[in-house]
Formats: structure tokens, sequence, C-alpha cells
């Protein structure tokens, strides 16, 4: 087992290595527009994980997906090259769906601003359906908060 610093390290050098790769030496005609968004390392550092994002469609997704599986050879043993580790990870490619969730949550967003702009333009001409003041008021004017109409006697012991 290794220290989690290490394996951090380790893990945001493999990013650093698989993104430069796909920037310039990679040169599929498959891979489409892809951010390496992160990478996670086991503690053995045996396996690494590369999490990705592709701007475009499902079926552009699905090439790049298709390219990044071909090219995981030549990636790894770039990334083996460049740490200098005794035993290069192997390497597992997954979407990250960080993007498309937070479009959903935009999306539910603006729906519930929608939402309450129709409650707030329904409640413009609104009144109370009972009296504005619910309270009930003696000939003075004063609020018996007691709930008593004999003059706020309820609730209190005479001595």
């Amino acid at each position: 087992m290794v220290d989690a610093a290490r394996a951090r390290k380790l893990a945001d050098r493999i990013q650093q290595i698989v993104a430069e790769m796909l920037e310039r030496r990679i040169k599929d005609p498959r891979l489409g527009f892809v951010t390496v968004t992160d990478a996670r390392i086991t503690n053995d550092l045996r396996d690494a994980t590369v999490y990705y994002t592709v701007y475009g469609s499902d079926s552009e997704r699905a090439e790049t997906a298709a390219a990044l599986e071909s090219a995981k050879g030549v990636i790894r043993t770039e990334v083996g090259r460049k740490t200098g580790v005794r035993h290069t990870p192997s390497l597992t490619f997954v979407a990250d769906s960080v993007a498309q969730n937070a479009a959903h949550i935009d999306d539910l967003l603006a729906q519930a601003r929608a939402r309450d702009a129709e409650v707030a333009k329904a409640a413009q001409g609104a009144v109370h359906a009972g009296d504005a003041n619910p309270y009930r008021a003696d000939e003075d004017g004063d609020v018996d908060e007691t709930g008593d109409d004999e003059g706020g006697e309820a609730g209190h012991s005479s001595s």
C-alpha cells in the first residue's frame, strides 16, 4: 500500500500525461473534442481510472470512447515512461457525466423559476380569504389574544 498523497500525485501526473497525449500525439479521426477531467488510482498503484468529457452528440461520444480504447496501449506506454513507476498502471477510460448532470440541474432550476414567476403573477391581485386581521378585537380596538370574548379572563385564576 502507498500513502494517499503519493497516489494523488501520481493520479494528477497521469491526468496531465493523458491530456497531453490526446492533444498532441493521438491522431485518431474518431477522437472528438475531449477534456480529461480527473484521474484516480488504486492504493496499490495498479489500476488508474481516467475520467473524460466529450463535447458533441451521442455518436461522437461513442466514437471517442472507441478511439480511447484503441489508443489505450500507446497511452499506457507513455504513462509508464514518464512516471517511472515500477509497474505501469492499467488504464480505464470512463465518460464523466458531470456536464450532463449540470445541464439537467440548470434545466430543473429554469423550470422552477418559471413556476415561481407564474405563482407570483397569480398572487399579484390576490386578497385574503378571511379578514385581513384574523384576531378578535374589543370595542376599543385592542386585540384579544386569549381567545376569550369576555375581556381576556380566560386562563387566569382569581384569588
